[in-house]
């Protein structure tokens, strides 16, 4: 059998994903159910259990596929970047509508109704997919229209397939968004989620985990002695961390340092970190 990431592969010693029958080891393979994501933000869990550690964020409408669903829990994986997780159930819907737009603002509010002053009835993470239906103006304020019956501030969305030009630009409307263990939206954020989301809104998916991004993004770059080599759009990992570069001298990452997203200067941080961590274990450019 050939070994795999049980991030990345639903497969555990009593169930896999048919797809792996005849590479992993299990007592019985069954094909995903697909499924999206219902609620604002999910969290993905190392174990079908309130207490275990989130892994991951998925984010509303995000497509998922179902392999367990048992006790208020759902094994699942997800079909943007593959990684395998328990879910709540509660956060499970249909594929019931092809989304058409792009949440853009790294945070927005869902209404009743295409006003302002009504109160709000919920909120999405930049990244969320969503059906647009209609559209209505109110006091000159343009909303979009949900199947729900909800509204969402037009000029905070855009339309599937449209991307923006510049990732770090991206990253940077996060600063001051809280570090979270885990995080993967506008509500809390933690290094790689950073990485990831902004560039998906870029128009380029890449895997969760930095040791993930470290293999696989881009190419690997060499800064020489110095690090005068760096540019805008770099990367820059640590072990179990990763920054991205504004500058060749600044660089932006969700860190446990301030417990937010900010600006730190590269070769501060490199010190900074040193004691606990050691120096950057690798560079790429995307």
């Amino acid at each position: 059998m050939t070994a795999r990431d049980a991030r990345l592969h639903a497969f555990r010693s009593d169930l896999a994903d048919a797809r792996l029958k005849g590479e992993v080891a299990a007592d019985r393979f069954v094909a995903g159910r697909p499924a999206r994501i219902s609620a604002s933000v999910a969290d993905v869990r190392k174990a079908p259990r309130t207490d275990a550690g989130v892994n991951t964020q998925l984010l509303f409408g995000d497509d998922i596929l179902v392999f367990e669903h048992t006790e208020g829990w759902a094994w699942i994986q997800a079909e943007r970047d593959g990684y395998v997780g328990y879910v709540a159930d509660t956060v499970l819907g249909a594929r019931d509508h092809a989304p058409t737009h792009m949440v853009t603002a790294p945070r927005t509010f869902l209404y009743p109704g295409p006003d302002l002053r009504f109160p709000v009835s919920g909120q999405l993470s930049m990244g969320s997919a969503v059906t647009v239906t209609g559209s209505a103006e109110t006091r000159g304020t343009h909303y979009a229209l949900l199947p729900s019956g909800q509204a969402i501030i037009a000029g905070h969305l855009r339309p599937v397939g449209e991307v923006a030009a510049d990732y770090v630009s991206v990253a940077e409307s996060f600063l001051g968004t809280p570090y979270l263990w885990g995080g993967a939206s506008g509500f809390g954020i933690d290094c790689s989620g950073l990485v990831q989301l902004a560039m998906r809104m870029a128009g380029k998916n890449v895997l969760r985990d930095s040791d993930m991004q470290a293999a696989t993004i881009g190419e690997p770059l060499d800064p020489g002695p110095d690090f005068a080599g760096l540019g805008r759009s770099d990367l820059v990992f640590w072990k179990g961390h990763v920054a991205i570069m504004i500058d060749a001298e600044t660089m932006i990452h969700a860190n446990g340092h301030t417990m937010l997203v900010s600006r730190e200067g590269f070769k501060d941080a490199v010190a900074r970190i040193d004691y606990l961590y050691g120096g950057p274990t690798g560079f790429r450019r995307p």
